[in-house]
């Protein structure tokens, strides 16, 4: 690994301090460094606040160092007014010398032009360090920009003989298939993204409320889908834990194909991210449509010997971990 890779690899350790609050900014990570040494760091705060370039000049102590430091991001600095002024003037500002990028924003607001005005004034700008992992990280970002739509990560718990649920129970709850230890993930897998989506059935069937009870963070946006608007306020997810949206046939034509209607709809809402949670009709509808990001399967040692079947898809398996007695198996769209 060369020096420039190494010190943005810690950029992108940093930026994940950032994951769940920044939306609709991109998590930023960025490192000075001084004579070999890192002298500062910084990420970008919560939406409004400071991004992670004016957090880490912010951090240095001798600001007499930064005109002979190197500065790395994860991303190219931004060159536009928004919530604050542009990083890249700030940089210039302080005779930054040295400027190492991960990877270009896409973003038409800036899109090479932070660089341009960085080289305009004399900077000596590395673009690509270790770009493949920075556009991974910066995925949510990217895809909301790019593709116009938000991430898309589809999430279930299935048995170890292929069922979501049973067809018949007593009670209007959930029936668990994974343990405590999954369900809390889920609940902090629900405080890094902005929103969440649920068909009718589950809502009718296991009345979830779609917080996040068992991790600390910000509930996510919840999503209902609702063609004939059949749900009445005192279901758990109407109540005041969080904001709703409620997709109706007011919303979205349901005679045509529903994935992408719901997913510009929620681009137009400024939504970056959401988690797909079901039901097995949801779930297939938006992998019949291939409109999925990331695949997040738990896999538990129970068996119901019928009921409703596990989605059908077919992913790249990134990724597999044993939580206790269930198997987390992620996957990528193909």
């Amino acid at each position: 690994m060369t020096t420039h890779e190494t010190y943005i690899k810690r950029c992108l350790q940093i930026a994940k301090n950032g994951l769940g609050i920044t939306r609709p900014n991109p998590m930023v990570g960025a490192v000075i460094v001084y004579n070999d040494q890192i002298i500062a760091e910084g990420f970008t705060s919560a939406y409004g606040g400071n991004h992670a370039e004016v957090n880490a000049i912010n951090a240095v102590k001798d600001q007499s160092l930064l005109a002979a430091s190197t500065i790395y991001v994860t991303l190219e600095p931004c060159s536009h007014f928004g919530k604050t002024p542009p990083c890249s003037d700030l940089i210039v500002k302080h005779n930054i010398p040295n400027v190492v990028i991960g990877c270009i924003d896409d973003n038409p607001e800036v899109a090479g032009k932070g660089i341009a005005k960085l080289r305009a004034s004399g900077c000596n700008v590395t673009v690509g360090v270790l770009e493949a992992e920075c556009k991974a990280h910066h995925k949510r970002f990217f895809t909301f920009h790019n593709k116009k739509r938000p991430y898309i990560i589809l999430k279930w718990a299935e048995t170890a003989d292929g069922f979501i649920a049973p067809l018949k129970k007593d009670e209007q709850k959930p029936v668990w298939i994974t343990n405590q230890y999954s369900r809390q993930l889920v609940h902090k897998w629900r405080a890094e993204e902005q929103a969440i989506l649920v068909g009718t059935n589950t809502v009718v069937a296991d009345n979830p409320s779609l917080t996040v009870r068992d991790w600390s963070g910000e509930n996510p946006i919840r999503v209902v889908l609702d063609k004939t608007s059949k749900l009445n306020a005192d279901y758990s997810i109407f109540n005041d834990d969080a904001k709703t949206i409620r997709i109706t046939s007011e919303t979205i034509d349901f005679e045509k194909p529903i994935a992408i209607q719901i997913a510009t709809f929620l681009h137009n809402e400024n939504i970056n991210s959401v988690i797909i949670e079901g039901g097995s009709q949801t779930l297939q509808t938006f992998i019949d449509e291939n409109l999925w990001d990331e695949a997040r399967v738990f896999i538990g040692n129970t068996e119901f010997k019928s009921g409703v079947e596990a989605p059908q898809f077919s992913g790249n398996l990134i990724s597999e971990a044993t939580i206790k007695n269930d198997t987390l198996k992620i996957y990528a769209k193909d």
